[in-house]
């Protein structure tokens, strides 16, 4: 449960950088625009879709425990998922074409009305 719970995290952090996060900066300052929690999206409950979660026992060979981390593979996996879904979904034939297609402003202004 405690690994689940981890994995469910990373994922959660993951799909909210992909999907809402985002530093926007005063262009003639320089000053920092999303710097409080009410400016810089977080993803919550309602904004991520509910998912299981599989996991393998595979033990680490490098520790006496066998113990290794688990939260950060949500993290990592999530957001190129999610973009690849995107892209697909936008028909954006090259994903270096994409750009900034996982911004907001960027979903509405593609996606069909």
């Amino acid at each position: 449960m405690i690994v689940e719970g981890q994995v469910h995290g990373g994922i959660a952090q993951g799909l909210g950088q992909a999907m809402m996060e985002a530093c926007a900066y005063d262009t003639d300052s320089g000053q920092l625009l999303t710097g409080s929690y009410m400016d810089y999206a977080m993803p919550r409950a309602v904004d991520i879709p509910s998912f299981k979660v599989a996991t393998t026992v595979t033990p680490c060979s490098h520790n006496p425990l066998g113990v290794k981390g688990c939260g950060e593979a949500g993290a990592i996996g999530s957001p190129p998922a999610y973009i690849n879904a995107l892209t697909d979904a936008l028909g954006v034939a090259r994903h270096r074409d994409a750009g900034d297609a996982g911004t907001r402003l960027a979903r509405r202004q593609r996606l069909p009305a």
